[in-house]
């Protein structure tokens, strides 16, 4: 059994309270995925992420590709029971990450041939290679191999990197429905279908972002991304794409905004309607020292907090806040205490799920 999506509640304008039904987890929608990209969220184990309510995360293709490899995975039964992590997972198709190698890349028609990061070793990721990966990974959601536009770009440059998109959408789905009944791929998950979605690209170009979407939207996948975003353009550039392309998108459907964003901004996007969100930015300023609160960002770095006993934020629950004061994380950041990111990252992942929860409840209050 694939995933199905229950629409619970709307309101008026456009937010979405709804229920994602997986194999391994229920999701509550709208939901933030902590970003697990080599099989860990940094800093954090699992059973504390399951303490959190952290109901999916996502893994990274390429890294886990790269290392310790999918077939290694797949032959220890799959991702979750690799990294013990019994709820749902997504995994992107590696696509991005192939996109940030710029330097060390070469895109053609048939995919994309790229150097390791690691050891320069030379690789190549076709849809249907990305697909065979993420089976082999085993994750509740795959993805669609696609091509990232850089910002800016120009149209030229977008058309090109969209006919790409399409192209490859079309094969990573033939593909996919041609692995899906393998006597293979039943026997190592039980019988657990995977589910694919496609991602929306097109650059900052709305009129390129439509006909994706539409032309996406015909293929009939089993949800929806919006990709290509936070690549350096003005947040007002991306709240006009996400709002030009969300009700293009199937209503009984998931919506997933990728790699998005601040805190208000996820706020925003679910109340508009976005379903899914994940993001690095709540691990990686934990391990840069900035935590997100009900007051403002804070930077624990300060010298202003040396002596303040106070909790990171006074109205957080979180075992951090309840616990810990402001002094002693600043004390464990400066002293370079591997503690130290583990209890920013706890906070600051509570703060983002918490905010969800919040507008979960909204939700499903207002017309």
């Amino acid at each position: 059994m694939s995933l199905w999506f229950d629409l619970i509640a709307e309101t008026a304008a456009a937010g979405r309270r709804g229920r994602i039904n997986l194999p391994h987890q229920t999701v509550e929608t709208p939901v933030f995925m902590p970003v697990g990209t080599q099989g860990t969220v940094k800093a954090v184990a699992q059973g504390v992420l399951e303490s959190l309510g952290a109901e999916i995360i996502l893994a990274n293709t390429y890294h886990l590709y790269l290392r310790p490899g999918h077939e290694a995975i797949r032959r220890m039964d799959g991702l979750h029971r690799f990294i013990s992590w019994p709820r749902g997972l997504l995994t992107d198709s590696g696509g991005f990450q192939v996109f940030s190698l710029s330097e060390l890349r070469k895109v053609s028609d048939e995919g994309v041939q790229f150097r390791s990061h690691l050891d320069g070793s030379s690789h190549a990721f076709t849809p249907e290679h990305s697909i065979d990966v993420q089976i082999a990974l085993g994750a509740d959601i795959c993805m669609a191999f696609d091509e990232c536009t850089e910002y800016p770009a120009s149209r030229a440059r977008a058309e090109e990197s969209l006919r790409l998109t399409m192209a490859w959408a079309r094969r990573s789905l033939d593909h996919f429905r041609a692995r899906r009944d393998e006597v293979i791929w039943r026997e190592a998950f039980d019988g657990r279908a995977q589910s694919l979605f496609g991602i929306v690209q097109g650059g900052m170009y709305r009129d390129l972002r439509r006909q994706c979407a539409e032309r996406l939207v015909e293929m009939d996948f089993d949800g929806y991304a919006i990709g290509g975003l936070s690549v350096g353009e003005p947040r007002e550039m991306t709240l006009e794409i996400i709002s030009e392309v969300l009700p293009l998108l199937p209503r009984d459907k998931p919506r997933y905004v990728m790699g998005v964003g601040y805190p208000d901004e996820i706020e925003q996007y679910a109340c508009l309607g976005v379903d899914m969100m994940d993001c690095v930015l709540p691990t990686r300023a934990a391990r840069h020292g900035l935590l997100f609160t009900s007051e403002g960002r804070v930077n624990i770095k300060n010298k202003r907090y040396a002596e303040d006993q106070a909790p990171p934020d006074p109205a957080c629950d979180c075992m951090v806040c309840r616990r810990y004061s402001r002094a002693y994380l600043r004390h464990l950041m400066q002293s370079g205490e591997a503690l130290s990111a583990t209890l920013n990252t706890i906070h600051n992942l509570a703060f983002y799920l918490g905010i969800m929860d919040r507008v979960r409840k909204s939700l499903e209050v207002r017309p």
